[in-house]
């Protein structure tokens, strides 16, 4: 499973291959570190533990400090483990935006922007009381949210106002348009969860990963491209060839 932490920068368009104008959020991509590479044999499960964004020693915890120092990594604003990372890498290496190709497909992880305290109508699409026949006073209001005598409360999980955003949200299935290896950009088709200059982290999609059929299916849909390979699961046969047309009967004499 290939992944990199990065840094949401905006979001622009730019023209793909077939001179479409594609939607497309701009993610920093990198350098990410190689901080410790983790093994079945020594920690119980392979891992590679990623860092981003360099930061000052005296910015960081002394028991965080003692973890890079110990493995010779420099202070980072972030780490981040990912579990059976496909690609061979020790302690020290330089990872970046370049162990993604153009089209293959990831899944953005980030924080969601905060709304802060909204009703019921943004935060759960109430439509809101009438605002006519008399009503007065609960045009944005949910309405009643109790019951008789019993049970006598609220029941749990209503839907109320209150907190909205700042939850922690994955976009999946999003296609990379363009990979700036050199500028360690990543240019990613659609919208990613977050504020621009939010950390996030982009990770090989768990239901398109790279080289798989269904994969190259998505891709050859978007691209309007002919595919070779199996039939996809469940999908029905090729219709037999139609057989020749019988020949009339002889009249009766």
């Amino acid at each position: 499973m290939l992944g990199l932490l990065g840094k949401k920068l905006g979001q622009t368009s730019v023209y793909d291959s077939g001179g479409v104008l594609v939607p497309v959020t701009v993610v920093l991509a990198g350098p990410n570190r190689v901080i410790q590479t983790k093994t079945a044999h020594s920690d119980g499960y392979n891992a590679v533990q990623l860092g981003f964004d360099d930061q000052k020693e005296h910015r960081v915890t002394k028991a965080l400090m003692g973890h890079f120092k110990k493995h010779g990594a420099a202070a980072v604003k972030r780490v981040r483990e990912f579990r059976n990372f496909t690609l061979e890498v020790k302690p020290g290496d330089i990872v970046g935006p370049g162990i993604f190709a153009q089209g293959d497909f990831v899944d953005a992880i980030g924080i969601t922007k905060g709304r802060g305290f909204e009703g019921v109508m943004k935060r759960h699409n109430f439509r809101g009381g009438d605002a006519s026949h008399g009503a007065k006073g609960f045009r944005r209001r949910s309405g009643a949210i109790g019951q008789r005598l019993f049970p006598g409360t609220v029941m749990r999980g209503m839907k109320m106002p209150g907190h909205m955003g700042q939850v922690r949200r994955t976009a999946q299935n999003l296609q990379i348009i363009q990979v700036r290896e050199a500028d360690n950009l990543l240019l990613i088709k659609g919208a990613i969860p977050g504020a621009n200059n939010d950390y996030v982290i982009i990770r090989e999609s768990k239901k398109l990963p790279k080289g798989s059929e269904r994969a190259k299916r998505r891709l050859a849909v978007k691209t309007g491209a002919a595919h070779e390979g199996p039939a996809p699961k469940g999908a029905k046969a090729a219709a037999k060839p139609a057989a020749a047309p019988a020949k009339p009967a002889a009249p009766k004499k």
